[in-house]
């Protein structure tokens, strides 16, 4: 966490308010990735804390698992986002191979740390940094990928979907159904909570 807090490998640490690290339990059996922090997670330092994590601790709470034993982080640390318009939120902007690629180093040494049973791949972003390329979400999601097929640097079993923002984006008459997709994908953790 110190040594990712004076990170200069990418650009994205100019213009972000901090670096926002992952937390939760040392030794959470359950380790969360998601694309970056957001507005508001730039702003208090921690992940998962605006409109996709309140989607987030939601859709844990219905599946059965308790966020509080499970640790969370994000593919990369600092907030990527276009110039706010005067007066407007700043919006962000998905983060580049090369932000990920430089971010890696930080997420292997979370996983290291932590050593969890299973990572849950949040979306394309954290699907990039933990496979190390483009992983479908839609053909992957909804199923345990075993450690030994899943060809990471994770020596954990691993549940890719969506990341829950995407939920925040379906159109009303979807969003039940795509809402209920997400939690079937996280009821499969309580093996491992």
């Amino acid at each position: 966490r110190a040594h990712a807090a004076k990170c200069r490998d990418c650009p994205l640490w100019k213009n972000a308010t901090q670096t926002v690290f992952g937390e939760g339990r040392e030794g959470a059996s359950i380790l969360l990735v998601g694309e970056q922090p957001g507005d508001q997670e730039d702003i208090a330092g921690r992940p998962f804390v605006g409109p996709a994590g309140r989607m987030l601790d939601r859709a844990l709470a219905d599946a059965g698992i308790d966020r509080q034993s499970t640790y969370v982080t994000n593919a990369v640390k600092h907030f990527k986002f276009d110039p706010p318009l005067r007066g407007k939120r700043r919006i962000h902007k998905k983060p580049n191979e090369m932000e990920i690629a430089a971010c890696r180093q930080w997420l292997e040494r979370e996983l290291r740390v932590v050593d969890p049973d299973v990572v849950v791949v949040l979306g394309a972003s954290a699907a990039r940094a933990v496979f190390g390329r483009a992983t479908a979400i839609g053909k992957n999601r909804g199923r345990i990928i075993p450690a030994s097929q899943a060809r990471t640097f994770a020596n954990s079993d691993i549940l890719v979907t969506v990341h829950p923002s995407y939920l925040l984006r379906v159109p009303d008459e979807d969003r039940d159904r795509a809402y209920a997709a997400f939690v079937a994908d996280l009821r499969l953790l309580r093996k491992y909570a």
